[in-house]
C-alpha cells in the first residue's frame, strides 16, 4: 500500500499563489507517475499536472504557463506551484500515485480562490 499525505491548500485572492505539496510512502515503487486532480462542481475529477520518476510532465490546458509541478524523487515528494491563481482553479486537489497497475490518491486539500 501506499499512503499519500498532502499540504498546502488554502485561501488566496485571484493572482496569487499557492504551493502544494504530497509525500509518498509505505510501499512505493521504482517506477510511478505523481500528479494532481481536481475536483469541483461539475467536474468529476480533471488531470491538473502529472509528472513521472522519468521526468515526463503533462498539464491541463487551463494551467499552462502558471503551474509548476516538480518532484523530489529521493523523498517520493511532488510539488505543485500555483501562480496566478483564477478563481475557477478553485476545487479539491487530489495527489495522486500510480505505480503503472493502480491508483493510489491522498484525502485532498482545498483550494479556494477568490476573486
Amino acid at each position: 500500500q501506499v499512503q499519500l499525505v498532502e499540504s498546502g491548500g488554502g485561501l488566496v485572492q485571484a493572482g496569487g499563489s499557492l504551493r502544494l505539496s504530497c509525500a509518498a510512502s509505505g510501499r512505493t515503487f521504482s517506477s510511478y507517475t505523481m500528479g494532481w486532480f481536481r475536483r469541483a462542481p461539475g467536474i468529476r475529477g480533471a488531470l491538473v499536472a502529472a509528472i513521472s520518476l522519468g521526468g515526463s510532465i503533462t498539464y491541463a490546458d487551463s494551467v499552462k504557463g502558471r503551474f509548476t509541478i516538480s518532484s523530489n524523487n529521493a523523498k517520493d515528494t511532488v510539488y505543485l506551484q500555483m501562480n496566478s491563481l483564477k478563481p475557477e482553479d478553485t476545487g479539491l486537489y487530489y495527489c495522486w500515485y500510480n505505480d503503472g497497475y493502480v491508483d493510489y490518491w491522498g484525502q485532498g486539500t482545498q483550494v479556494t480562490v477568490s476573486s
